[in-house]
């Protein structure tokens, strides 16, 4: 073995000790360990700095602001409430979370959909008494299982097709191929975690759970004329399911309709006044259907992106106190609308516009971001704080968005453009059609990702340049005596066990020379041996760290590191025999 060579298996042996570690980020090793191999001369500039312009790479990037798009347009919270409704037990439950989040996955980074899902699933797990614990992991693994079935599923994939594209004579692999060893394993896993989270999943509840709010608000709402829950009882809308939430009355044509039955019908234009706890509260401003019913909202001078929801408490010195909030005319002296009253636990039963408002009511206001900058030392309100940290959509774009979407898709899947060139395209409709904007984009987009995925090509350029990557390959062909599946059979535990440790895209990236090279030298068609690397890179269910919608489902489901231990150990174990048995057969040796 050359210096070179050496050099390059110490560094990288050296960056997955440190990312075994979690004290440093990740893109920060990565690319500590590329500038060690640049500084030594391992790797010229243009090979340290090839991994940015990758099309892979490119192609993940520019996916961010097409999910910055979904994201912002509401349209994934549009679907999601119309896939979750009432489950009748746990594992139909999981099965409403699971099956719709795995179809989602494979044509979406499953990152964004987690993300979205989470409070979701938070809401609707206290809506009907259901252990967080129970759903949460379960999410994640329906998204990671989601992402091996299209090409797109998960920037792993891509990133490998980008491999495939730049280091080999290979032809590139389209939207649906790997959905013939994909759907397999998503149904694997679905099917596995239903049956085994009863026993393997702790009854647990996040620490953030265990805490109430004792301040009951009025608020008023309105069914829209266009709403999916005319027609419905109102047990059936839902509204009977939020924790903490009464119906006070029904206001419908002039008539007043007190004691309401769960029973009761809801019709278009019906204004319902309800009091609640916060939580609550502010779950009725996502139901779709249902709007504010002050049309104060409607005149507050900032977009709908920049509002937030903001609570102040009324000082004694506000002149507004003593007046009703429609004749104190509170939206033109505060460009802020109130949605909700609260008062020392007191339930007001009147409409918002009158009521009169107290010194010490806590008023749950919609205004611009500037407001809470504006008003904190203000001598009208006690306390004013935010309300949560995100905006309320509008989901008026939403269809637009779900449009270029699956646009995108179909120009990839019936081969009229590149899966790059689809992307761009995709992420110019969504600027142009105003389904996102340039701010929302750079939130979105996570640089470290990008980082590490270029960080990891000069890292495995290194590998295959040095000859390290042909030395390991020799003794994984030893260690399995020549036999092509045993050899498939050792890549991917290495894979999936790097990604354990490490990161999905870095362990991708870096076994691809490794297993490229052992298919020469067994003069094996390659491309079994580069499915393998992407379904053992996103097989990552053993640890929290390993894959980022564990981590991120990791607090909400209040898990300890134990939990995934014993589901995902067994599981990426099946996971593992399913394609090693499949992947010769569909792309033969």
């Amino acid at each position: 073995m050359s210096w070179d060579a050496g050099l390059t298996l110490a560094v990288l042996i050296g960056c997955f000790g440190l990312l075994a570690l979690n004290r440093y980020a990740p893109d920060l090793i990565l690319m500590a360990g590329v500038v060690i191999l640049f500084s030594t001369g391992v790797l010229t500039p243009a090979e340290a700095l090839a991994g940015l312009a990758n099309p892979g790479m490119v192609t993940v990037g520019v996916l961010y602001v097409v999910v910055s798009g979904l994201q912002e347009t509401g349209g994934i919270n549009w679907l999601v409430e119309n896939v979750l409704g009432k489950p009748k037990t746990l594992g139909q439950a999981q099965m409403k979370v699971m099956l719709p989040v795995a179809g989602l996955s494979a044509f979406l980074n499953n990152t964004p959909v987690v993300a979205m899902f989470i409070p979701a699933l938070q809401d609707w797990a206290r809506r009907y008494q259901l252990s967080p614990s129970k759903l949460m992991i379960p999410l994640s693994y329906a998204a990671i299982a989601g992402g091996v079935c299209t090409l797109i599923g998960t920037s792993t994939n891509l990133v490998v097709n980008g491999l495939i594209i730049t280091e080999t004579q290979l032809e590139p692999l389209s939207m649906f191929d790997i959905t013939w060893i994909g759907v397999p394993i998503a149904v694997t896993v679905i099917v596995f975690t239903s049956l085994f989270s009863r026993c393997c999943l702790p009854e647990r509840k996040p620490a953030m759970s265990q805490l109430t709010d004792v301040r009951e608000y009025t608020i008023e709402m309105k069914v829209t004329e266009d709403s999916p829950l005319i027609g419905k009882r109102i047990e059936d809308a839902g509204l009977r399911q939020l924790p903490g939430l009464y119906l006070i009355e029904i206001e419908r044509g002039g008539e007043l309709l007190t004691a309401v039955s769960s029973h009761e019908r809801l019709h278009a234009n019906d204004r319902l006044v309800f009091t609640g706890v916060i939580d609550s509260v502010v779950d009725l401003q996502k139901m779709r259907g249902l709007e504010l019913a002050t049309e104060q909202v409607f005149k507050i001078d900032a977009p709908q992106q920049d509002r937030h929801l903001i609570e102040a408490v009324v000082s004694n010195t506000c002149p507004l106190v003593g007046k009703n909030i429609r004749e104190g005319r509170f939206r033109t002296v505060y460009n802020a609308a109130v949605i909700a009253v609260a008062r020392n636990g007191e339930r007001i039963n009147r409409k918002i516009g009158d009521i009169i408002l107290h010194p010490g009511d806590t008023l749950l206001l919609e205004t611009h971001q500037n407001f809470l900058h504006q008003q904190c030392y203000s001598r009208d309100f006690f306390l004013v704080s935010y309300v949560g940290d995100a905006p309320k959509l509008s989901h008026k774009r939403a269809p637009i968005a779900l449009v270029i979407l699956v646009g995108m898709v179909a120009a990839v899947a019936f081969g009229v453009l590149s899966m790059l060139k689809a992307a761009m395209v995709a992420a110019v409709l969504m600027l142009l059609t105003k389904c996102t904007n340039e701010r929302a984009v750079r939130r979105m987009i996570d640089w470290q990702v990008l980082l590490v995925i270029a960080a990891s090509f000069a890292i495995g350029t290194a590998l295959a340049k040095t000859g390290a990557a042909a030395t390991v390959a020799t003794h994984f062909i030893a260690l399995a005596d020549g036999v092509p599946s045993l050899t498939l059979a050792m890549v991917f535990v290495m894979t999936a066990l790097l990604t354990s440790l490490a990161t999905n895209n870095a362990a991708a990236v870096i076994m691809f020379p490794l297993a490229l090279s052992t298919a020469e030298q067994l003069q094996v068609n390659f491309m079994a041996f580069a499915i393998t690397i992407m379904v053992g890179a996103s097989a990552s269910f053993a640890t929290p760290i390993g894959y980022q919608t564990n981590l991120m489902v990791y607090g909400p489901g209040g898990y300890h590191f134990m939990d995934y231990v014993k589901i995902g150990v067994p599981l990426t174990i099946l996971v593992g025999i399913v394609t090693i048995l499949l992947a010769p057969v569909i792309w033969p040796f």
